[in-house]
């Protein structure tokens, strides 16, 4: 119901804002294209996300809606700069505007932005494609109080330049937007260390486990919203059972760091005989 009214409500912003020769009514349009992609995804990905791998997809198609967010940040960019450029050119020769039709668009498209937020709100905590959507939803609703003080300025005081103004900051919100998407989704595409996890405390979580004498190749990276994988070497301790490491060090990793989706290695400690030889050879002091 959200993305149906947003997406349609986008349509008639973007006619009214080009009848009425309204760049802000224009940009905010743009931006509330960005709110469709995102509800869009949302329910892309609810989808999606209960697809059974298969035999080439052995995580599923979850990674799909982290490269179509991708897509989506890029082409938020692209809009703003073609917003900024415009509006640079309407500041240096100003264009008569329908100022009563441009508010009365504004007004209407902060109500929407309303009625989508309350339809969000109730279901934004347990869902972090939601919780993204609901966030664009409220940087629009940003947009068209722009859009609004843009129009009063231009039916009661005839500032036309008030319109190019306050479509720059529009664009500033739009371009904002999918900087943080783009910065969210090259993370997951590039296989990093999400943003809440701390691989130095996950190692000492690790090491402190009972049966584990070091690790090694700890690896920690994001599949999608939610999906966070982790892969380690352990070597044990002498006398340790490897199956019953790895069982305390996957309880560990869950409970206190919240990832599920773990593999690990167990490999037996160095023979009694190079650990000896190492000694002899380094001396006393490592003793």
């Amino acid at each position: 119901m959200a993305l149906a009214l947003t997406a349609a409500f986008m349509l008639l912003e973007a006619l009214v804002g080009y009848w009425s020769g309204s760049l802000a009514l224009i940009a905010d349009a743009g931006h509330m294209l960005a709110d469709t992609g995102a509800l869009t995804l949302a329910l892309v990905a609810q989808a999606w996300a209960q697809r059974p791998p298969g035999k080439r997809t052995t995580y599923g198609l979850r990674r799909a809606e982290v490269l179509a967010a991708f897509i989506n940040g890029i082409a938020l960019a692209v809009t703003a700069l073609l917003v900024v450029e415009e509006a640079v050119e309407r500041w240096l020769e100003p264009r008569a505007i329908r100022g009563t039709a441009m508010l009365s668009a504004a007004i209407a498209g902060l109500v929407v932005n309303a009625v989508v937020a309350r339809m969000l709100y109730s279901a934004e905590k347990s869902s972090i494609n939601i919780r993204a959507a609901f966030a664009h939803v409220l940087v629009d609703a940003l947009g068209s109080v722009g859009a609004m003080l843009a129009a009063l300025a231009v039916v009661f005081f005839d500032i036309r330049r008030a319109d190019p103004v306050l479509s720059i900051l529009i664009a500033l919100l739009v371009a904002y937007s999918g900087w943080r998407v783009l910065k969210e989704t090259a993370s997951v595409l590039l296989e990093a260390v999400p943003s809440h996890l701390d691989i130095g405390e996950i190692d000492r979580t690790i090491r402190a486990c009972s049966g584990v004498a070091a690790l090694h190749d700890l690896h920690v990276w994001r599949v999608s919203d939610g999906f966070d994988v982790l892969t380690v070497h352990v070597t044990l301790a002498r006398g340790s059972h490897g199956p019953d490491v790895c069982v305390e060090v996957a309880s560990v990793l869950k409970h206190k760091h919240g990832i599920e989706h773990v593999t690990i290695q167990p490999e037996a400690p160095p023979p009694a005989e190079m650990v000896a030889l190492r000694l002899r050879e380094n001396g006393p002091a490592v003793q």
